[in-house]
């Protein structure tokens, strides 16, 4: 480890600068979202080269439309990496392995692995199905399933030549300016479709409420973070 690993932070980064040299390295993000956490690591590190991954094509499309140097864009998901054979150094997945499709996961591990370096680095950070904020986005998207498919996946990956370097669990402050800013960003998000009537909508929003005071609400997201090491071929 390069530092202590933080146990509560906001910006991820700094939970994968403790646990994995980044200078020089080149990257690929699998399922990037807005590609925040990369962004901030190009302006740290302009030496890096990222290649950033998305299914979703609202998101890949505000991704092209918003470019940043040492950073590529590619509408493609993990399953089906478009790269050859041991072109990166490290792969990243931030909370973006149990959104893999189940039958699909095990497959993802297996293209991260094909297009890393022998001896590069897998980082995978997942949710924790735990918390005040979890208790509230079960009510609508009850993702104890698919997390724990996730989990299950990455050990079964273990015996197809990765090694478990490191796990650390933090946690995620996480702010919404009310409720209609937390119905924007979680229950309508672009990349998923909830099943949502006006009596689910009205279940969320009494749980939602007692989090909710004049300043917003505050929460704090369980996650934790396996890294993993590539076997040589």
């Amino acid at each position: 480890m390069n530092t202590a690993v933080p146990t509560l932070c906001s910006d991820e980064y700094e939970v994968l600068a403790a646990l994995v040299p980044l200078a020089g390295l080149r990257i690929v993000e699998l399922g990037c979202g807005e590609a925040r956490l990369v962004r901030g690591l190009l302006a740290r590190h302009p030496d890096c080269r990222v290649t950033a991954l998305e299914v979703d094509t609202v998101q890949h499309a505000k991704n092209l439309a918003a470019p940043a140097a040492g950073l590529t864009f590619v509408a493609a998901g993990a399953q089906a990496i478009p790269a050859p054979d041991a072109s990166f150094d490290l792969a990243l997945m931030l909370k973006s392995l149990h959104h893999v499709p189940l039958a699909l996961m095990g497959q993802a591990l297996d293209e991260a692995a094909r297009v890393l370096v022998p001896g590069g680095h897998l980082y995978v950070s997942e949710p924790v199905y735990d918390g005040g904020l979890n208790d509230i986005v079960r009510l609508y998207n009850d993702e104890g399933r698919v997390r724990a498919a996730a989990q299950a996946a990455v050990d079964a990956a273990l015996g197809r030549g990765w090694t478990e370097v490191a796990t650390h669990r933090f946690a995620q402050p996480v702010h919404y300016a009310d409720f209609a800013d937390f119905e924007r960003r979680m229950l309508r998000p672009s990349f998923a479709t909830h099943t949502l009537d006006d009596t689910t909508v009205e279940r969320v929003r009494a749980a939602f409420a007692p989090h909710c005071g004049p300043g917003g609400a505050d929460f704090e997201r369980p996650l934790l973070v396996r890294l993993l090491r590539r076997g040589p071929a």
